[in-house]
């Protein structure tokens, strides 16, 4: 999934509208991100919230319910009608109306955008895959007059988890990318304007002086560890609590799928704390999944009463 759970990563793409730089650095992509985990969008939210409540349910949800659900998020009646009338406008979600009221269902285009992101998530720093020790490399040059553009291929590349050492230059250990990358660049129309390699590292250079050009592995390393410390010990006592803090939890996980490239272990010179972070992940979600569930089958139940 590259636009759109940006994607806000929707379940599962960061959000496309955060700041743009000039240069695609990957480090300032990754800072204007640190800076946001914090404060997320109202449409970010409904995001996470259709793709762990509606998605799965199959069915359509009445606007009262988004708007007791992200009330209890802190987001203001307002701004979830306009995230909602975005999400529509946007093609994710149709409306039905009944009466007075309004239904919303989701469309092909958004069950597939949150499935795809669900996927990424649930099985993001899962296990390691097997590296056969290539890499892949890309040349491509967006000049800086086509600002949107440029944002957008730092966003989707950094997506499949390529890194830029140098402006115009991407790289990834993984040569299996090769066919996403090739369809990034022809969704974007750069395939013309770009060149890839795919090889072995040559003893030129210090490897480890181009994984912390291209990544800022320090910050995300900080930001697990910080995701680790929030939510190890958070506890819910009521239904409700449950589903704030699973809408919480899944929202602050969602980005790491951007952030951290998840290089293979022999690239790294010390443990990744990303597994021990999916463990928390993994286990604070399902503690909260069945009262975070039933919290949300009675706001519905009570919409249905009108």
């Amino acid at each position: 999934m590259r636009d759109g759970h940006d994607a806000e990563p929707d379940a599962a793409e960061p959000d496309a509208a955060e700041p743009d730089a000039a240069e695609p650095n990957v480090s300032a992509a990754v800072g204007s991100r640190r800076r946001t985990l914090g404060s997320a969008s109202a449409r970010s939210l409904l995001l996470t919230v259709l793709g762990e409540f509606v998605y799965p349910r199959g069915h359509a949800v009445w606007t009262s319910t988004l708007l007791r659900a992200l009330g209890e998020l802190g987001v203001e009646q307002k701004s979830v009608r306009q995230a909602v009338s975005r999400a529509a406008a946007e093609g994710l979600l149709s409306s039905e109306r009944a009466g007075r009221r309004v239904r919303w269902s989701l469309t092909g285009p958004g069950a597939t955008l949150l499935r795809e992101g669900a996927e990424r998530i649930y099985t993001f720093m899962q296990e390691e895959h097997e590296w056969d020790g290539r890499w892949l490399l890309v040349t491509v040059a967006v000049p800086e007059t086509q600002r949107q553009l440029r944002h957008r291929l730092r966003t989707q590349l950094t997506w499949l988890g390529m890194g830029s050492p140098a402006p115009g230059l991407w790289v990834v250990p993984d040569a299996a990318k090769e066919e996403l990358v090739a369809d990034v660049l022809r969704d974007l129309g750069l395939q013309p304007k770009a060149f890839a390699w795919i090889g072995r590292w040559a003893p030129i250079g210090d490897k480890q002086e181009l994984i912390s050009a291209a990544w800022s592995l320090d910050e995300v390393q900080e930001q697990y560890r910080d995701f680790a410390a929030s939510f190890s010990m958070r506890h819910a006592a009521t239904p409700t609590e449950a589903f704030v803090a699973q809408v919480q939890l899944v929202q602050a996980w969602r980005r790491f799928p951007f952030l951290d490239p998840a290089l293979p272990s022999r690239l790294l010179d010390h443990d990744w704390p990303g597994p021990a972070a999916a463990k928390v992940f993994h286990d604070r979600h399902e503690h909260w999944r069945q009262d975070a569930q039933r919290c949300w089958d009675d706001w519905e139940a009570e919409s249905q009463q009108g």
